[in-house]
């Protein structure tokens, strides 16, 4: 059956990097964004995924013993943010930006993922102008990635590719709680 769409596969080398968002309420975001990074790294690219808000271990975090140019740092405590973040949560959103900032420009990985940096943004540990600096100035073949809920108006405007995850039913709801390989 067709659908109208026309689908081209061929091998071409990524010559422009883009700037995708994958946000939303619903599960998926972070997934996607480690399925993207898989799928570059099985096709000769480095990955450099920085983790924001989040310090738990979680199970990508073993990705690293894995897969060949994969690096997963988290810039974050051992617990989510419950109301209002401490200074420390603060400090460490910052310097990992610095040190994302500094990954970026040194061109060194084809692909970049901010993870949770939209939850960063919505609880002010990093400032809005910094990350559009960021994106604004990347240089052209590395794709950055960006996830988390709360995306502000001015990154979905600069981004090239813009998802939204969207809850329709979740087992949470019935009480189940993360499990390990699955949401962590």
């Amino acid at each position: 059956m067709s659908y109208g769409y026309k689908i081209y596969v061929a091998e071409v080398e990524m010559e422009t990097g883009y700037v995708q968002i994958y946000t939303g309420n619903g599960k998926g975001k972070t997934t996607a964004a480690l399925g993207l990074s898989l799928r570059a790294i099985c096709a000769g690219k480095k990955v450099y995924i920085g983790q924001f808000i989040k310090g738990m271990d979680y199970a990508e975090l073993k990705a690293m013993d894995y897969l060949p140019g994969l690096v997963i740092k988290q810039y974050g405590r051992d617990c989510f943010i419950k109301n209002k973040p401490t200074k420390e949560d603060i400090e460490m959103a910052e310097a990992g930006l610095r040190e994302i900032k500094q990954i970026i420009d040194s061109e060194e990985y084809d692909v970049v993922v901010l993870d949770e940096i939209n939850v960063s943004l919505f609880f002010n540990l990093i400032k809005l102008e910094d990350v559009i600096e960021i994106v604004k100035s990347k240089p052209k073949a590395i794709e950055l990635v960006l996830t988390g809920r709360y995306v502000p108006d001015e990154l979905i405007e600069i981004a090239d590719l813009v998802t939204e995850m969207k809850e329709i039913k979740h087992y949470y709801n019935e009480g189940v709680e993360a499990r390990s390989g699955i949401e962590f």
